[in-house]
Order: C-alpha cells, then structure tokens, then sequence
C-alpha cells in the first residue's frame, strides 16, 4: 500500500458519520493529518442537529489529546528535525517568536485554519510551559468547534456552507476582533 492509498483510505475512513470517526479524525488531525475535524463535525451536526453539543465535545476532547501527543512528540524528537530545516539565526528567531507569544500564537492556530498540528508539535519543540498550551488550546479549540456546531445548529445547511466556503477568512477576521478588544481592555486599565 502506498502513502497515498494510505492517505485516501484513512479519508474514507474517517469521514462516515459516526461519533467515534470524529474523535479519531480529530485527534490524528492535530498530529499530522490534512483533513479538518470541522468537515465531519458541520455534516454530523445537520444530520443531527440535537446531538451538536456532544459532538462539539466529541471533537474539542479529541483534538486536545492529539495535540498532547503533538507536543510530546516535539518534546521528545522534534528539534534534531526542526534544525534539519531551519538552520542558524532561523531556528532560534523562531523559537524567540514562540516564546514571545507563546498561548496567543496556540489560541490563534487552535482557532484558525492555520496548521494547529505544526503549533503543537511547535509548542514541545520549544518547551512552552505545558500548563499554558493546555489552556490555550482548549479554550481556542473548544471555541472554534462549539462556535461552528451551534452556529450550524441555529441557522442550519443555509449558514454551513457559508461557513465551509469562507471558513479562513471568518475564523481570522473572529479571531482578530477578540484579540483586538481584548488589547483595547487591556491599554485602558492599564496606569498611565
């Protein structure tokens, strides 16, 4: 079997409609694999609409095991492969842009489209305290996964694919609004 008749196989897996398909494509999903948890989650939850919250569960519980694994990964073996690709000043700029923001960029790639599993591993890589990669990303992945499932609840097939046609940009745009307002609150309380 080749890496590609891998690859389609575990697609055709994965995407039957069945809870336990949508734990184990998120959990592989934020280790290494392509395909988004979010398209079996909208397809599930406007098959059954009812069961949206568990399903929201379902994906947030199994991305969040994945991406611990992620980091362990990158803990235990990831640097040698990191160096192999980004070498000199590179490695360690990217290294200082994680340390910097370190739970703002795992929020933002927990919640956008960007690669969540690269963060991950990332996070391991550079030794980000595991406490706080934890946190930002349940709270960034239990976010994007209830926000899509009750907004797929409420409005139905009609805002689905609105949401599966514009996915990135929406999920930006969300993001950098909440850390817009979020920096806003913050200068003002801050003392002059």
């Amino acid at each position: 079997m080749t890496v590609e008749e891998l690859r389609l196989w575990l697609e055709q897996f994965v995407l039957v409609l069945h809870p336990a398909n949508l734990f184990f494509l998120s959990l592989i999903e934020a280790i290494f694999f392509p395909v988004p948890p979010d398209a079996l989650l909208i397809p599930m939850v406007l098959v059954k609409p009812a069961a949206g919250i568990w399903y929201a569960a379902i994906t947030t519980v199994g991305s969040i095991l994945g991406a611990s694994i992620g980091y362990w990964l990158g803990l235990r073996g990831g640097r040698p492969l990191l160096l192999r690709f980004a070498k000199g000043p590179a490695a360690g700029r990217v290294e200082e842009l994680f340390h910097r923001y370190d739970m703002w960029a795992i929020a933002m790639a927990g919640f956008t489209p960007i690669p969540y599993k690269v963060f991950a591993v990332g996070a391991g890589v550079f030794n980000l305290n595991f406490r706080r990669f934890m946190m930002a990303s349940v709270l960034s992945r239990a976010a994007r996964f209830f926000l899509v499932a009750v907004v797929v609840m409420a409005f139905g097939e009609r805002l689905a694919q609105l949401i599966i046609d514009h996915f990135g940009l929406l999920t930006l745009a969300l993001f950098v609004a909440v850390a817009g307002i979020y920096f806003l609150v913050r200068r003002r309380r801050a003392p002059a």
